[in-house]
């Protein structure tokens, strides 16, 4: 993700790769990003000064906060999945402005579904600052904190549901006779097009689902199928599971 967040900032102009500083302990990492990165300080180390986005693991976030020192960096904006901004604030300096974001992979080509919310510290400009930065890499909506979780096993773990439903309509494609590479440039553009339909019909997904639905048609026989197969309640879980384990990951680590 932190790779996702580093392109989009670059790509849409956001920022200059010069004055990108990313820091990475492995070795092989670092060569990696400067080949990929270039012009972008590739560093071993925390670099003082400058505003800090926090791309990492949850689970390495604790350490990465208290090797920061009081006064020498300022403002902070977390995208780790589950870390609070209380715990945050427990472990960076008193004071830290902090604000913590939700995104997905889509940054990567500017269109990316964030979420912000801001910690006790952080004032409006600090939240403007952190979404300009995720406006740039897609859509932002700011929420309260309670609401980060769900937006985790919405919109944060969302392009997996979709790319696995992709994977699926492919396999159709090719159980019933269709080349796989037709089967991909279908499905690929029923995607887009279905997803261009929502933004710009502004109609409600059931709305459009009921225009393509012809009362014993094939798209009909198609959804019964679906609905048999609990095609619906399985992604009310998904988003459920990946929901509450954003939360366990947070408990995890208090």
């Amino acid at each position: 993700m932190g790779k996702a967040l580093l392109t989009g900032l670059i790509s849409s102009k956001f920022a200059n790769p010069a004055d990108c500083v990313v820091v990475e302990k492995r070795e092989g990492e670092r060569q990696a990003l400067a080949a990929e990165f270039p012009g972008v300080n590739i560093s071993a180390s925390l670099v003082p000064g400058g505003d800090v986005l926090i791309a990492v693991k949850p689970g390495d976030v604790k350490s990465l906060c208290q090797a920061m020192e009081r006064d020498m960096y300022g403002r902070v904006l977390s995208i780790a999945a589950g870390i609070t901004t209380d715990q945050l604030e427990s472990w960076l300096w008193p004071g830290a402005k902090v604000l913590r974001a939700m995104m997905n992979t889509p940054a990567m080509i500017g269109a990316s579904a964030s979420a912000v919310t801001s910690g006790k510290k952080a004032g409006y400009k600090d939240l403007i600052w952190a979404e300009n930065i995720l406006s740039s890499l897609g859509v932002v909506v700011t929420i309260s904190e309670k609401s980060l979780d769900a937006v985790t096993g919405l919109s944060g773990s969302g392009p997996a549901y979709v790319f696995l439903f992709v994977e699926a309509l492919v396999e159709a494609g090719v159980l019933q006779g269709l080349d796989r590479e037709v089967a991909k440039v279908l499905t690929y553009q029923t995607i887009l097009g279905a997803a261009k339909m929502l933004n710009e019909t502004g109609l409600d997904p059931t709305v459009l689902r009921a225009q393509v639905t012809s009362p014993g048609g094939t798209t009909a026989y198609g959804l019964a199928a679906l609905e048999r197969g609990a095609f619906r309640s399985c992604i009310l879980d998904a988003v459920s599971e990946a929901t509450d384990r954003a939360a366990q990951l947070a408990a995890e680590l208090s």
